[in-house]
């Protein structure tokens, strides 16, 4: 579907058991990419591993656990001798007002969501420092800008924390030959959004909302990740890029 040349480039999908992080972990794959595919389910990691179109390994690892994390980059690098793509991709969404949202699920939706991409970032990091080059591509989302949703401001403060998390990732990591960027979805058709699809109304008010006036699919993603990955984006780094058929702009 695409045509980028990752041959011989090792990828880590975090997340990637289902949804856009397996429609990314496909892409890279398709695209030559060695593909490191990480989920803390290890039913969902290991399928899309093996559905995959090139060598990829299951790394079943809670992202959230900076420890945790650390280990899968080690096991990563000594499995295939090297890192050159980190795609944070793992989040929850727990739905509440904040009156009534519990400490559980904001620290779920910030540590999943956020710290995670930390920690990944931090330990991949010193690899591609070492190599001299690297791509990091944070999944975000529009609600990280100015686009809010309702009873989800765990979701909501976490995906603007990882906008901002980005942009200072790459003013760092540049020095080091590593570039940094973030992906923001608007709706895409994933099991993330399978109930709120089926509300008549809220699909309505969601189409008049989009200029392009659909929603997107996980490939409408994958190909804005591919591009970050490759030399066409050489000299593109700390960028938030939306892809929401146009809703930000009303």
């Amino acid at each position: 579907m695409f045509n980028v040349n990752l041959r011989n480039q090792v990828a880590l999908v975090t997340g990637a058991g289902r949804g856009i992080g397996k429609a990314i972990a496909q892409g890279l794959s398709d695209c030559g990419a060695v593909v490191a595919v990480n989920d803390i389910d290890p039913a969902s990691a290991t399928l899309t591993a093996g559905t995959l179109t090139g060598e990829a390994n299951a790394y079943v690892t809670d992202v959230a656990d900076s420890a945790a994390v650390d280990r899968m980059i080690e096991k990563i690098v000594a499995d295939f001798g090297r890192l050159d793509i980190v795609v944070n991709n793992a989040g929850v969404e727990p739905k509440a007002s904040i009156l009534e949202m519990t400490d559980a699920d904001w620290h779920s939706a910030i540590n999943i969501n956020l710290s995670a991409a930390f920690y990944t970032s931090r330990a991949a990091g010193k690899v591609m420092r070492a190599a001299g080059s690297g791509s990091i591509i944070n999944i975000a989302s529009i609600a990280g800008h100015n686009i809010p949703i309702a009873l989800r401001s765990g979701y909501v403060a976490s995906k603007a924390g990882m906008i901002g998390f980005t942009r200072e990732c790459a003013r760092e990591f540049a020095v080091y030959g590593i570039r940094v960027n973030a992906v923001c979805p608007g709706v895409i058709e994933t099991e993330m959004t399978a109930h709120l699809r089926q509300n008549v109304a809220q699909m309505q008010k969601w189409l008049e909302d989009i200029p392009q006036k659909r929603l997107g699919i996980p490939e409408d993603v994958v190909g804005l990740v591919l591009f970050l990955c490759s030399d066409a984006s050489r000299y593109l780094t700390g960028q938030a890029i939306n892809v929401d058929g146009g809703k930000v702009m009303l």
